[in-house]
């Protein structure tokens, strides 16, 4: 199947909606899609894949061999959200009973406007999670309220918004994160309430979007990117609170380019002046289907501090970074990366990420695996289809390896973090994880999703940096910072530790994008010399447009 290039401009689709794993499958079971297997970066772009989606449809509505009725069913919704893309006429997705004149008209939309050159659609925006945890008295919760939308204006310019203000008491695992790196997971800046018994904030995520060519996008936001096939990134996760971008992503022939230019902070908290610090990221992507069934891609990166000034010479988009960072002197913080995706049978996927920090090839290659500067991590994982031959049942399962002081730097500005928190990986460096998925919808309403993972990490230790922590500074303590010695860093040295994090949740959908859930989960984590932490969380939610607030690390 060709790819199809979008001649104008898209909005993207949210990172945690439901179409995602719909497209998943879809890249799978059909093996062979160039535009689905160039998917790397993500959000990925709602109008290609609605006319990706709409083509599979013309050729399902012939023959839906190998598709059960749930997966049309998705198929269908997914079109039917992003109806401002499909060709199929919009009659085709209105509602039976609208509730007057532009009210739910179709059933993704509260309030839809899609009009010759204009289109908006508007949605509530609203969480409401309750816990109950094991020895702990305190309320434990997640609430959000708010609104989202997105539109299209001329037929030359996209945008979305998403605006909530929410208020959060997590997990134990939540409260230590707190207390340990003064942030709120996958928040900026926050106020404490109650004697730090909860945590208030507000989000706010936006862009607006348009086509400078046929082939080239260019999108000005203030949201999370996620680059990777698997549940964890090594590379750019979602996990730290929002920033401040530009993306190019360039899509033609068979080959993704993306451009990415952030806007971080390196703490959560204003100086004296009431002035946020300011430092930067510029990240490249190039992804190639080099076989129908093979995607690789490249990756490099580079995190640096400028006075509250962007470096315009990082801004090029067809060089590498390094080359320019050793120009400037090398006083940023340079990584590179690799990832594939091999589509198999129509059933399965295999995938995994190398990352590079610092290779020196005399310390490395010549034995001495274990110095300090040996900064790599990689990623490896399959997903199966389908599985044991039930309809819609999905498995997966991934490990993750990172090794010391990956990620750090010899200054904030160039740690691999923003506000405080990791751009990868959500617990830093120094661990191996596994991780074990489970997805089933056995009806069109109905979801199951049950995760387990499993590490072990080497922590701190006795006041000294032993490399898990990426708002660390490597320096020796010789240079005035914390770290012991040159040598002698295996994996998992300094504090050992051990953790098991384990939740299965039932989702039910009442209406479009509107869910009610439940969710039991199990952790335990062990730290050498120093009692087992065993807790269980009990959780019942509703949410509409909204995110389910998950506790996975």
């Amino acid at each position: 199947m060709a790819t199809l290039y979008a001649s104008a401009q898209t909005t993207y689709f949210p990172l945690w909606s439901k179409e995602n794993w719909t497209l998943e499958r879809l890249e799978i079971k059909l093996q062979r899609n160039n535009d689905l297997n160039l998917g790397t970066v993500k959000p990925l772009m709602r109008g290609t894949y609605v006319r990706v989606a709409d083509s599979i449809r013309l050729q399902l509505d012939a023959q839906a061999a190998g598709f059960s009725a749930v997966d049309l069913y998705n198929l269908n919704r997914l079109q039917a959200n992003s109806s401002e893309y499909s060709a199929y006429p919009s009659t085709a997705w209105k509602s039976k009973k609208p509730l007057g004149k532009g009210f739910f008209e179709t059933p993704g939309n509260m309030l839809e406007v899609n009009q010759k050159g204009f289109y908006l659609g508007v949605n509530p925006a609203i969480s409401v999670q309750q816990s109950m945890e094991k020895d702990y008295d305190e309320s434990i919760h997640f609430r959000a309220f708010g609104a989202s939308g997105r539109g299209l204006i001329g037929n030359k310019v996209a945008f979305h918004f998403q605006a909530t203000a929410n208020n959060e008491n997590g997990p134990i695992q939540f409260r230590r994160f707190v207390a340990a790196n003064n942030a709120v997971p996958g928040a900026g800046r926050f106020d404490s309430i109650d004697g730090n018994k909860a945590y208030q904030y507000f989000d706010f995520r936006g862009s607006i979007a348009t086509n400078v060519t046929k082939y080239i996008n260019v999108q000005l936001g203030y949201d999370r990117n996620f680059i990777g096939n698997g549940y964890r990134s090594l590379m750019l996760s979602d996990f730290s609170g929002q920033s401040l971008f530009v993306k190019l992503n360039t899509r033609i022939w068979k080959l993704n380019y993306t451009n990415l230019f952030m806007q971080l902070s390196p703490t959560p908290f204003p100086d004296i002046n009431n002035r946020m610090e300011k430092k930067y990221a510029a990240m490249h992507h190039l992804s190639l289907n080099a076989t129908k069934w093979l995607n690789i891609g490249f990756f490099e990166s580079i995190i640096f501090g400028r006075s509250n000034r962007y470096d315009f010479a990082y801004m090029l988009p067809v060089i590498f970074y390094r080359s320019i960072e050793q120009q400037n002197g090398s006083p940023d913080n340079a990584n590179i990366g690799f990832d594939f995706k091999a589509n198999v049978a129509k059933k399965a996927q295999l995938y995994g990420q190398l990352m590079l920090d610092e290779f020196v090839k005399d310390e490395v290659i010549g034995g001495k695996r274990n110095w300090w500067g040996n900064k790599q991590g990689f990623q490896l994982g399959a997903k199966y289809v389908d599985a044991f031959g039930i309809n819609n049942l999905d498995v997966q399962a991934e490990m993750n390896q990172v090794r010391p002081f990956m990620y750090q730097f010899r200054d904030t500005t160039g740690s691999y973090a923003h506000y405080n928190q990791p751009l990868a990986h959500p617990m830093g460096a120094n661990l191996r994880e596994f991780i074990g998925i489970v997805r089933y919808q056995p009806t069109n309403k109905l979801y199951f999703f049950a995760r387990v993972n499993y590490w072990k990490q080497g922590l701190d230790s006795a006041g000294y940096n032993f490399g898990y922590n990426p708002n660390t500074l490597y320096s020796s303590t010789g240079q005035g910072g914390l770290r012991l010695r040159s040598d002698n860093y295996p994996l998992f040295t300094g504090m050992p530790a051990t953790g098991l994090n384990a939740a299965i949740t039932a989702s039910y959908e009442l209406k479009e994008n509107l869910f009610v859930e439940a969710q039991a989960q199990y952790r335990s984590f062990k730290e050498s010399n120093k009692d087992k932490l065993n807790t269980t969380l009990l959780t019942i939610g509703v949410r509409w447009n909204m995110f389910r607030k998950d506790y996975d690390y």
